[in-house]
This record gives C-alpha cells, structure tokens and sequence, in this order.
C-alpha cells in the first residue's frame, strides 16, 4: 500500500513511475526495493528468472543476441504499459530505453547482431517506444559506482553466466553507459554514485535521495 504520509513529505506524486538506469552489478534491484519499501509502491522487476534465452545469450552471444533482445523489447514494452495502467506507483528495474541504446548497439558494433537483425530491432523499438503515445517514466535514476566494486557485486550474487563472462565485457559496458546517460534526454535524471550511500543501513541515505526524487519531478512536471 502506498505510503501517503512519506511521499506527501517528499512531495512525490502517488502516481509516479521512476526507473532505475545503470549497468550489471551497479545495484539497481537494492535501490528499487528500498525505494519501493520507503513508498509503498509496487516493484516492476527485470524478468532473470524463467528468462528462456539469458542463459544461451551468455553461451553464445553472436546466436542469441537478437532473441534476447526481443524478449527483452515485449517484456518491457507490456509491463511499461501495464505500470501506468494500473494508475503509477511503481519503481522499475532498467528502463526500456537501455536495451536499445546499449545493449543491442554493443551486440551489432562487435558483430554479435547482424546488421538486418539490428535494423529491425530498432525500427521494431522506435515504432514501439519512440512515440507521443508511448507512456515515459516520470523520472530516471541512473546508479553509477567504480568499475571494481562493481565487478565484486557481479561475483557476491554468484550468477555463473555472469561470473563466467570475460572482464573485458563489462568494461565495455560499462564505459558505454557513461557515454548513454551523458546523451540521454527521453525523460529527467537523478544521478546517484552508489558509493557515497548506505541505503541499508543509513536512513540519511535514503532521506537525501527522497528529497532529490521529489525535486526534480516537481521541477519538470508539465
């Protein structure tokens, strides 16, 4: 049940959808639990589990990059949908909007994703997403944090598709994350750096990012 009293304190509006930008491992999913706890909004999740292609994508990426894509594109594009449908009140894990400009250009830039299977892709998402129809987050919070901790979040979860894949991955991804925030404008930001915050064990942390979250959607609401 949404929290009134806290996001009246805030002054975030009930109805808000904020996403959670950033790349593998950032801890995306610890902040929109912990904002979904303090709000009392629901949590819209990245689907891991029961995810038929994840598994082979890691295996083999030139074979499933496409697949993996396209599931990712209906998966999110049905529960953006579903989210503002229900009225708002959501913190979601990853934004749609990555999977488009990071994930699948990666995959075709290193020769993963055929070019016709790339143009299809994003001429499938830009129908989709780029739209005035499409319903876009009232805010993004792109989590950003060193490259080691990182990669020591990646090995503590133990995902061995994860722990398995070559260093020199994540280093691309994460270098072309930076590159993505610095050029994204599809909806307001709040840029976080996980290392300066304790969300789970200081309440100041999550006072201070409250406070940001309300400002900037009061700032930019039309």
């Amino acid at each position: 049940m949404i929290n009134r009293d806290i996001c009246e304190k805030y002054n975030i509006p009930l109805h808000s959808v904020i996403s959670i930008a950033g790349t593998v491992g950032v801890g995306k999913s610890t902040l929109t639990k912990a904002l979904a706890e303090a709000l009392g909004f629901k949590t819209s999740l990245e689907r891991v589990e029961n995810n038929p292609y994840l598994d082979k994508y890691y295996a083999d990426f030139t074979t499933w990059a496409f697949h993996l894509q396209i599931f990712f594109l209906a998966e999110r594009f049905k529960e953006q949908k579903r989210m503002f449908q229900y009225g708002g009140g959501f913190i979601q894990d990853r934004s749609i909007y990555e999977d488009v400009d990071i994930f699948a250009k990666l995959n075709f830039e290193q020769g993963k994703m055929s070019e016709d299977d790339y143009d299809t892709y994003t001429s499938l998402f830009n129908a989709m997403v780029m739209t005035p129809f499409f319903p876009h987050p009232d805010l993004i919070i792109y989590v950003e944090g060193e490259f080691d901790d990182i990669i020591d979040r990646i090995h503590e979860r133990g995902r061995e598709m994860e722990i398995v894949t070559d260093v020199e991955y994540w280093k691309t991804l994460y270098s072309r994350y930076s590159t993505w925030i610095d050029n994204f404008n599809t909806a307001p930001i709040l840029r976080i750096n996980m290392n300066d915050y304790d969300i789970l064990n200081d309440e100041s942390s999550l006072d201070y990012i409250l406070t940001k979250i309300g400002k900037i959607i009061h700032t930019t609401v039309k």
